[in-house]
């Protein structure tokens, strides 16, 4: 069987999940995903596993083909998303090693495809950018697990490749918002435009650099704290999917209903 009902989005650092599992090459109307997915059995479901950045890490986040491999989990069955990601703190109070739910998104990307809708008047409702079904189970599992987890959170989106100034951060932090990355968006959008139940699970590697006359992050520092959480972060999506509904009580999947689709999903 090649068909899964899970997706999960590796972030830096997070290459491969799945052991005996069925590599597939999937053609897109957006072209090829990062990496040819794999699907396999995780905790008793059958996911789909994509490399965000590919293996190798060659797509910067500017690069990613974002559009290709939401499509790509779409068309194999996928109806529940789970995006594993690095992120810098705003504030003290959450340093590296925490785990942030967020349930909020600010877009700060410039010239990123952010839509599957390029004619046509297609507008989905984004005012809750994740799942809160996928939310919950997410903290829930979290918390059980010894991860010290936040609830809840603004994660704010730059464009990079480059890092915040310290002023910049400074302004993130003074908005309130919670952490900030640079691959959140147009990753959640593209999922909600699919109807897909979509939940972004942060790891705080480092503080950015307004916060409190922190060190400049560099991209060493962010790789070594990702890398030395991988083998837990990889141990709490086997439980945090081993806990997902099979049939979740969301609105998620109905964020379609009401506009006029003139794409083929598949």
């Amino acid at each position: 069987m090649t068909d899964a009902d899970i997706g999960v989005i590796g972030g830096s650092g997070l290459y491969a999940l799945l052991d005996d599992a069925t590599e597939l090459t999937v053609d897109t109307p957006y072209g090829p995903p990062s990496d040819p997915l794999v699907v396999g059995d995780l905790a008793g479901r059958r996911v789909a596993f994509v490399p965000r950045h590919g293996r190798d890490h060659r797509f910067p986040p500017h690069r990613i083909p974002y559009r290709a491999n939401l499509w790509a989990l779409r068309s194999l069955g996928v109806s529940q998303v789970l995006a594993p990601c690095a992120v810098g703190s705003l504030s003290a109070v959450c340093p590296a090693g925490t785990l942030v739910v967020p349930d909020q998104l600010v877009d700060r990307t410039s010239g990123r495809s952010q839509t599957f809708h390029d004619e046509g008047a297609v507008h989905v409702s984004f005012a809750d950018p994740y799942c809160p079904t996928g939310r919950a189970v997410a903290v829930a599992v979290a918390a059980a697990a010894g991860w010290v987890v936040v609830d809840g959170g603004t994660i704010v989106v730059v464009e990079g490749p480059r890092f915040s100034t310290r002023a910049e951060s400074q302004w993130f932090a003074a908005q309130g918002w919670s952490v900030v990355n640079m691959t959140a968006h147009p990753e959640a959008a593209l999922a909600r435009e699919l109807a897909l139940c979509y939940t972004t699970i942060a790891l705080v590697t480092d503080l950015d650099a307004g916060v409190a006359e922190a060190a400049a992050v560099t991209q060493e520092e962010v790789f070594r704290v990702f890398a030395s959480n991988t083998a837990r972060l990889r141990e709490l999506l086997h439980d945090i999917v081993g806990a997902l509904p099979t049939a979740p009580e969301c609105s998620c999947r109905q964020s379609l209903d009401g506009t006029d689709v003139r794409l083929q999903l598949p």
